[in-house]
């Protein structure tokens, strides 16, 4: 199942997600979020992305894999009810993302070049990884759509004001995308 995109603008995308009781079934829930991100073409979907207030994200980050010889389960990953480790000194490292709840609209955010995230798999299994680059970015994107908060969050605000028709026109529906989005009117 595709499921269309929540918008900038619904309430649901500032909201903190609820952990999810362990040993929940989700694998239709994980397979159809896969599915929606590789259709909207992105690296990764947070499930209030889709309208699902819970602490469940999936990334793929084989397109920044070099190598050529891709391993796609090893690049496809699913983190549930994750915790984000910062590491202490980190370099910063800035990068121009998007985002597939905010078509078009692109920014240049600082990142923790290395983080530690611990997580439950899709079997239940708990996890720990360190991740450096571009999963590390992806995978602190993600995790930010867990808390409420949006990659123009870190925006300076002068800059977000010039933004702010290009905004309004997504929260109203005025976007042309090549994926589905769900507009109900659930507005910040």
């Amino acid at each position: 199942m595709i499921y269309p995109i929540v918008p900038y603008g619904e309430s649901i995308l500032r909201q903190t997600a609820a952990p999810i009781e362990l040993g929940t079934d989700l694998e239709t829930l994980i397979e159809s979020m896969f599915i929606t991100m590789n259709a909207a073409k992105g690296l990764g979907l947070a499930a209030p992305q889709i309208g699902k207030s819970i602490q469940l994200f999936v990334v793929d980050v084989s397109p920044f894999v070099g190598d050529g010889m891709v391993q796609p389960d090893k690049h496809r990953k699913v983190y549930i009810n994750p915790v984000l480790e910062i590491y202490q000194p980190n370099t910063i490292t800035h990068y121009e993302e998007g985002c597939l709840s905010i078509p078009g609209i692109y920014v240049d955010v600082p990142r923790n070049k290395r983080v530690r995230i611990k997580f439950f798999d899709r079997n239940w299994q708990a996890q720990e990884e360190d991740l450096v680059d571009m999963p590390a970015r992806v995978v602190q994107h993600e995790y930010d759509h867990l808390y409420g908060k949006l990659h123009i969050d870190y925006l300076r605000a002068d800059r977000r004001l010039r933004l702010k028709s290009k905004l309004e026109n997504i929260k109203q529906g005025r976007v042309e995308v090549a994926y589905k989005m769900s507009f109900t009117g659930n507005k910040v």
